[in-house]
């Protein structure tokens, strides 16, 4: 029992003093971040600020130079020095891209049962009843048989989510998910992410939909030019925030 209380207690991702750069661009400075099991947390920011980068990192899809991080217990070492760590942190962590991903030449139900037969080593029927829960619940259990092709981008980034929570994964990390979408179609795929956050999944959320982090997240973090400039909850943080840069941004974005 003390040990499970533990272990809810214990950081998913810690990051201190991280520093990331591309030549000599320093994309991300003295990053410290602490997120805890079942807590959401939004980052917005700029294009440019460093935003993508840092999620990029926990997954280990972009190598950083100094700094330590450690995710589920997992140490990543700099430089992209953690084979066995990636390995387990790529398992236990699921990724939904602004771009979908998907294989073209598989089925909707193909795609969501690939990685948990091939790397969880599960069962075909397991497989297939999961993956069928799963498009269920993310609302299209009715295009299991259909290729990509044949569905709207709205669709296909459900699918790219059912497919990341068929891993069964500790943590969601979600980068501008909707940002290749049509209007019409971005509220199909934040209703999704919303009864995510209801069940209580731990996610880690790059977008530019203001409103939907207000609503969702337990803390938004602003970055500003590769540095963590405020966090906060997101009342305190929309309403009232603190820094002049993150009050400029907000003035921006928060326009109608």
């Amino acid at each position: 029992m003390s040990e499970t209380m533990s272990n809810t207690t214990q950081p998913i991702v810690r990051m201190q003093q991280l520093n990331k750069h591309f030549g000599s661009l320093h994309v991300l400075n003295d990053i410290d971040l602490t997120i805890v099991p079942g807590e959401v947390v939004v980052i917005i920011g700029a294009s440019g600020s460093g935003k993508s980068t840092l999620i990029r990192c926990i997954n280990g899809l972009e190598e950083f130079q100094s700094g330590s991080l450690v995710v589920d217990s997992n140490e990543l070492l700099p430089h992209g020095k953690s084979t066995k760590a990636l390995q387990t942190i790529r398992t236990e962590v699921g990724m939904v891209f602004q771009q979908f991903n998907l294989f073209p030449h598989l089925s909707v139900i193909d795609n969501v049962t690939l990685a948990p037969m091939k790397v969880r080593g599960l069962s075909r029927d397991d497989a297939v009843s999961n993956a069928k829960r799963l498009l269920d619940r993310v609302g299209i259990a009715d295009q299991a048989d259909k290729y990509p092709s044949q569905l709207s981008g709205g669709q296909q980034q459900r699918v790219a989510l059912a497919r990341a929570l068929a891993m069964e994964p500790r943590l969601m990390l979600f980068d501008e998910p909707t940002s290749a979408l049509d209007p019409e179609m971005i509220g199909e795929v934040l209703d999704a992410m919303r009864e995510l956050a209801k069940e209580g999944m731990t996610m880690v959320i790059v977008t530019h939909e203001m409103g939907f982090a207000r609503e969702v997240a337990d803390r938004v973090i602003f970055i500003h030019k590769g540095e963590i400039t405020e966090q906060g909850h997101p009342e305190k943080l929309f309403d009232s925030p603190q820094h002049e840069r993150t009050q400029s941004f907000l003035a921006r974005v928060l326009k109608h």
